[in-house]
This record gives structure tokens, C-alpha cells and sequence, in this order.
């Protein structure tokens, strides 16, 4: 997990949710898809690991809501991040699934194909345009019609570079690269200039990196992982090639967060994702990367970037649907999503938020200069995981691409192995 995402993970942490194949429908009598009744009743609103650190902030919320809206009365639960899923999983099968969820991409998509996660395309559908477009197609499932969830707040990480690497390797270091096709012959050059001392990467190619590239990961229906194409053996045997030039580190297929980190901080890799934290590590501990240091949007070769999404979800089995549908939104409208992210290191997934000043104007601050890059990539950002990849899946991806990177077996054998693991465990999944 780059950096940028364990940003993101301090305030959620990414979780597998177990099928939901067998579940009932949740309560007698079902719920209603029609939010424009009035909005009263009680309802019951889960967060994800919250409480401890913003308290405050979501009883404020819960009550500006109930002044809006006198007959109304919100009951806030906040669950652990270890077990979240199982307690979603749980509550979806005994019918006390609360009525709006807070939720990341992976973990509705069991939930709506349990019927338990309301298609706000047809309850909600007035305010899409409220959301950037990247976020709101983010709870959209393969397979399926509509979208299941709010897009609440988003993530993504900049990349950073050593700007005196770059220059010692002939390189330009006001012109990182941007595309994959820049970063491979930028990655070779830097390679045989320091007789392999210096890799340009640290980390070996994830889903996201395929997604990035170019490569389709899924077929349309939803039904089958398609990542082995042409494109994505090309990106593969591209990866390999850096692996055996020292371009890419030896110690890639082993790589943690904290390792890589290390890496950039003592000059033996040149680029490397991060956040402000990072900045300000680097300061304290490596004044000379300090006055190097260069900020470029992740590499992608489709103009557009990743980003890591959070949703609030309305159960499809509510008894009320208007006043859950008009939390769900007020919890993730734009005066709430602005006041959220100027608490904690997160953007708001609401149009025109990120034209604000807030995230446009730097004020020679670490935390501006991360800030700022990161909101303009995010205006166009898209979330390349797709829904239905696991954790399981993303361990056979890596375990597959390291047999490559090693020349244990070809590029193409790896991601066809690769795909029929993923493919079978998504048959799995049901």
C-alpha cells in the first residue's frame, strides 16, 4: 500500500467483505426505493473507526440535520476498523443492517447484489450532479445497473522525485516523467548512468498500475478479469525489463511501504509516492532530499490518475427511505465534505470543492504544496481498482508477478495465471 493510501487508511481501513450470497431481505416488509415522502423517523447511521478522532465534528453534523429536519432523530454508531466487515457482513444476514452505511466501493458491491444497497440512480438521481463524475460512477458495480452508494471523501498521493538524481543522470529534473512510456526510458537512462545504484522505482506493478496503463481489467458484464490482454503483458515484460536493468529495485518483490520509503530517503530510488507527512520527515531527516525534492502527478498513461474513494450507503430494507437517502446526502454534501477535509488529510468528492482556495492556493507550506497537487489530479481521477478485486486477488497478482519479474516464467504465462486465479475466486464470490 503506497503511502498515499495509508494516508487514506488512517481514516478507514480497507477490508474484504465475505459474500452475502445467502442474506435475507432484512427486516418484514422490506423497504422503498421512493425517498420523496417526508423526512422523519429514526434512523441509524454507521461509521467506519471515526469516533475516537472526530467526535465532534459528526455530532455537529447530526444536529445541524435534526434543525433542518425537527421530526427527525439520527442514532450514531461508530464500529471498530478491525471486523467491519464481518459486523457489515453479519448485520446484512440478520437483518439489522443499519440504514445508512458507511461503506468503501468493495465492500457495497456484495451489498447490492444482496438487494440491500439502494440504487441511488433511481432514488437519488437529482443529485449526481452535486458529485464529481470519477466519484459518483466509483459505487457503481460490474454487472450492474445503477449506483449503490454516496461518494463521500477521496485520496490520492502525488509522486515525489529527487530533482539532483535526475540531473546527475543527464536527466531534465523540471520534466519528470508522466507517462509509463516516459518512466520506462527515464528508468532505463538513470539505471546505466549510476551503474544500477540508482532505481527509479521501488515497488513492482499493482492493479492500479495495469489500470494506469491503459489495460482493461474487466469485461463489461462484470463476469470475468480481462488484465492478461496485450497491453497488460506489454506493461508486465516493461516492469521486467527494469527489473533486470536494477531500474526498478531488487528488493521490489519484498517491498513494504516503510522499506521504500527508506529507499528514496537514502538516494537508492528516485521517485517515490507520498504525502505532507513524508515532507516533513524528509526535512527533519534528509535536509539535502529536502532541497531536492520534486512533486508530479502519479504516472499514467490515460491522463487520468487513481484515486481511493469512501461512500455512505442507504440500506435498500430502510423503513426510511426519505430521511436516510436526505442524510446520506446531507453527510456528504458540500459545506459538510469542504468542513471535513480542512480536519483531516482527505478531499471532498463534491463538484467544484476543489476549485476552492483551500486546495488551489499554495502558502509555501509542505502540507499546501501536497495539498494543491493532489486536488488537481483529483478533479479527473478515477478509482482503477476495480470493485470486485479481493485482497485474495491482489495477492495472486503479486505472487504471479513476481515469478515474472524473477524470469520463472513468461509475462503472459504470469498474467493468465493471474486472471484464472482471479476469475475463480470471483466465481466464488457468487
Amino acid at each position: 500500500m503506497p503511502t498515499s493510501r495509508r494516508t487514506f487508511a488512517a481514516v478507514a481501513v480497507a477490508a474484504l467483505l465475505m459474500p452475502l450470497s445467502a442474506c435475507g431481505s432484512g427486516g418484514d416488509g422490506g423497504g422503498s426505493t421512493d425517498a420523496s415522502g417526508k423526512v422523519e423517523g429514526e434512523i441509524t447511521f454507521q461509521t467506519w473507526n471515526l469516533r475516537a478522532n472526530f467526535k465532534d465534528y459528526f455530532e455537529d453534523v447530526i444536529a445541524a440535520f435534526e434543525e433542518k429536519y425537527p421530526d427527525t432523530h439520527v442514532k450514531w454508531v461508530d464500529q471498530p476498523a478491525e471486523g467491519y466487515a464481518d459486523k457489515i457482513s453479519a448485520d446484512a444476514a440478520g437483518g439489522t443492517l443499519p440504514d445508512v452505511v458507511n461503506v468503501s466501493p468493495d465492500l457495497v458491491a456484495p451489498l447490492a447484489k444482496a438487494g440491500l444497497a439502494l440504487d441511488l440512480d433511481k432514488a437519488a438521481a437529482k443529485y449526481e450532479k452535486e458529485y464529481l463524475p470519477g466519484a459518483w460512477a466509483s459505487h457503481r458495480i460490474p454487472g450492474m445497473d445503477g449506483t449503490y452508494a454516496f461518494p463521500w471523501y477521496l485520496n490520492t498521493g502525488p509522486l515525489f522525485y529527487n530533482k539532483s538524481l535526475f540531473e546527475k543522470a543527464g536527466l531534465d529534473p523540471e520534466k519528470p516523467p508522466k507517462t509509463y512510456g516516459e518512466l520506462f526510458d527515464q528508468a532505463l537512462r538513470m539505471a546505466e548512468q549510476t551503474d544500477g545504484k540508482v532505481a527509479t522505482l521501488a515497488n513492482v506493478p499493482t492493479i492500479e498500475d495495469f489500470g494506469r496503463y491503459g489495460v482493461p481489467l474487466m469485461n463489461k458484464e462484470g463476469t470475468a478479469f480481462t488484465f492478461n490482454d496485450a497491453k497488460g503483458v506489454e506493461l508486465l515484460a516493461k516492469y521486467k525489463e527494469l527489473y533486470d536493468a536494477k531500474a526498478l529495485d531488487p528488493q521490489a518483490l519484498t517491498a513494504t511501504p516503510e522499506s521504500s520509503g527508506k529507499k528514496f530517503l537514502t538516494g537508492a530510488v528516485a521517485m517515490n509516492p507520498g504525502s505532507a507527512l513524508d515532507l516533513a520527515n524528509f526535512k527533519k531527516q534528509a535536509p539535502s532530499l529536502y532541497k531536492n525534492i520534486g512533486i508530479t502527478d502519479q504516472i499514467t498513461s490515460t491522463g487520468h490518475v487513481n484515486m481511493y474513494v469512501m461512500g455512505v450507503m442507504v440500506n435498500a430494507q430502510t423503513k426510511r427511505t426519505p430521511a436516510a437517502v436526505a442524510f446520506a446526502h446531507f453527510v456528504t454534501d458540500s459545506a459538510r465534505q469542504m468542513s471535513f477535509a480542512q480536519r483531516v488529510a482527505i478531499f471532498p468528492s463534491t463538484a467544484g470543492s476543489l476549485d476552492k482556495p483551500y486546495f488551489t492556493r499554495e502558502d509555501g507550506t509542505d502540507e499546501t504544496r501536497v495539498r494543491v497537487a493532489a486536488a488537481k489530479s483529483l478533479k479527473t481521477a478515477v478509482n482503477y481498482t476495480p470493485v470486485l478485486f479481493s485482497e485474495q486477488m491482489k495477492t495472486a497478482l503479486r505472487n504471479e508477478v513476481a515469478k515474472a519479474l524473477q524470469g520463472k516464467q513468461s509475462p503472459k504465462e504470469a498474467l493468465d495465471n493471474a486472471v484464472n486465479a482471479c476469475n475463480r475466486l470471483l466465481q466464488q464470490q457468487g
